[in-house]
């Protein structure tokens, strides 16, 4: 882009370089604050995983008696009594971006008759709500890193535009300008000199 070769101009330059050099820090800040923050949520999420790999793992002992479940009537299945209702969730800020926080999975209100089942059943759905609800806040950490991830990328793009651009191409305006009004200056200073040597030979 063509820039006036000008004093006004110049101080214009100066200004923005001002402002991109003073804004930059707070952008680097934001970018560590992001990529630490996403390092402690996948490490909270690979963490849950582990947790709920082995809650389904722990539930071996259990197959043989699940293989029941196939004989009961389909209204009576296990995954008729384990029924998500809602995700509640709340809204925080991190590193000025609003992210879901898990709090809790609720189930509908499903009544079931004892005399239907057998005793393992009772257990069996207390496990798989507890799977349930690791589920739910697994998918939460994910959407946060998902929201994190997107203004990480946001971020380090001004981060490079600030370094890579703005504040280089300002600096070069700067010098560019302060080369040609030195330049003017100088061809000025010449201009006065044979004006004034001509003023002399022009009165003897």
């Amino acid at each position: 882009m063509a820039i006036k070769l000008t004093k006004n101009e110049q101080k214009v330059q100066k200004d923005h370089l001002k402002q991109y050099q003073r804004y930059l820090p707070t952008l680097q800040l934001k970018k560590q604050q992001l990529q630490s923050v996403i390092m402690q949520i996948k490490n909270e999420l690979e963490r849950k995983e582990q947790e709920r790999e082995k809650m389904i793992g722990n539930l071996d002992d259990w197959i043989a008696v699940f293989a029941e479940n196939e004989h009961f009537d389909e209204a009576k299945q296990l995954n008729s009594l384990v029924q998500p209702d809602k995700v509640i969730v709340a809204t925080e800020n991190v590193a000025g971006v609003k992210l879901p926080t898990f709090k809790e999975l609720t189930f509908k209100d499903i009544s079931y008759s004892v005399d239907d089942y057998p005793l393992w059943v009772d257990t069996a759905l207390i496990k798989l709500r507890e799977i349930a609800r690791l589920d739910a806040l697994v998918s939460t950490l994910n959407k946060q890193v998902e929201l994190l991830d997107k203004e990480l990328r946001t971020t380090s793009q001004r981060v490079n535009l600030f370094e890579k651009v703005k504040i280089p191409e300002a600096k070069e305006n700067i010098r560019v300008i302060g080369v040609y009004l030195g330049d003017q200056q100088t061809a000025a200073v010449v201009r006065g000199k044979i004006s004034k040597k001509k003023l002399v030979e022009a009165g003897r």
